[in-house]
């Protein structure tokens, strides 16, 4: 299994939960990912919002690009998968700055391919924000002329989308960037087996998450593709005893009144095709990491990640809080 882990450029992943000690800023970030590095996660995913949809819309939240850049100039090891989302970038500017960022880094950048799901950041910034197939068609040709120009040296296009007439990125990376996407219409899958090299999921029960990965495998050996890698979203809480991992849930998890990073959850159920309703109670997570129930000893951790790995699963994408204490504390009890 490689663990990677959410970094927290919203100040946090608990929406009840104002002050988690862990300020949006570089100085935290850097920090917070050069510790991991020494500690031996493997990757760090950097969320693209521009938008704070933990907090409150009027918080701070980092952007994810130029974090990523100042990033892989101060790391040595770890893997940086960076979210992009199509309609938020242009694929030619986009594979030309890319791809010097992957030359920083020395080959450690990785893309996290994601289409939009909120309507009104759209509309703030003044882009296009497609309905759910338009996305994944528009997401189709954003990724063929990223991976042209990253591939040729000079590369034409002539899409719905996009127009490119050969044109040329130089530097190319310095190693080709994995690809990772999630999704889970029949639209999206099949964009991700065809185009993509890793698909991640929210958190869901092994039982859940084990169909999902044969259905992907089959997939991807239909179309002659190479076996893909899979990885899943966790909020993982370790104890010496289960009580006490049990009222650390309890902690992150009860909500009095309605905080301000409920606010865009009505929305956020509306814009996805998950297959089930989530309750609020769980929506005090992101990503629906308290599904896989990454809580309680070291030993049960250790025995359901057995049995993630037994399904095919190799990435575990953690989210802690405070992620700084709770990354040490994952890694002395469950990684060593």
């Amino acid at each position: 299994m490689r663990y990677g882990y959410w970094m927290p450029v919203f100040g946090g992943w608990l929406r009840n939960v104002p002050d988690e000690g862990m300020d949006a800023s570089w100085d935290y970030t850097k920090r917070l990912t050069q510790r991991s590095e020494a500690l031996g996660y493997d990757l760090t995913l950097i969320a693209e919002l521009n938008l704070n949809d933990i907090k409150g819309v009027e918080q701070p939240a980092l952007d994810a690009w130029s974090t990523a850049a100042a990033l892989a100039a101060v790391t040595e090891r770890i893997e940086l998968m960076v979210a992009v989302r199509p309609n938020f970038h242009h694929p030619a500017l986009f594979a030309k700055a890319a791809a010097n960022i992957d030359c920083i880094s020395g080959g450690r950048l990785a893309l996290n391919v994601v289409s939009s799901w909120w309507a009104d950041e759209a509309k703030q910034y003044g882009l296009q924000f497609d309905r759910h197939d338009d996305r994944y068609a528009r997401t189709e040709e954003w990724l063929t002329v990223v991976d042209g120009l990253w591939t040729e040296e000079r590369f034409t296009f002539d899409g719905q989308f996009y127009r490119t007439d050969a044109a040329i990125c130089s530097p190319k990376p310095a190693k080709r960037p994995t690809v990772y996407a999630g999704g889970e219409s029949d639209k999206a899958k099949a964009m991700i087996v065809a185009q993509c090299d890793a698909y991640v999921m929210h958190g869901d029960p092994v039982e859940a998450i084990a169909p999902k990965i044969a259905d992907m495998a089959a997939r991807r050996e239909a179309v002659g593709g190479t076996p893909m890698h899979y990885g899943m979203a966790a909020y993982a809480i370790v104890r010496d005893s289960e009580a006490e991992a049990k009222r650390e849930l309890d902690r992150i998890t009860t909500v009095t009144g309605v905080p301000s990073g409920y606010d865009n959850f009505d929305q956020w159920l509306s814009g996805t095709q998950l297959e089930r309703e989530l309750k609020i109670q769980e929506y005090s997570v992101s990503n629906r990491g308290l599904r896989p129930n990454l809580v309680g000893t070291p030993e049960q951790l250790k025995e359901r990640i057995a049995e993630y790995e037994a399904a095919g699963l190799d990435l575990l994408l953690l989210q802690m809080s405070p992620q700084a204490e709770e990354m040490e504390r994952f890694a002395a009890q469950v990684m060593n």
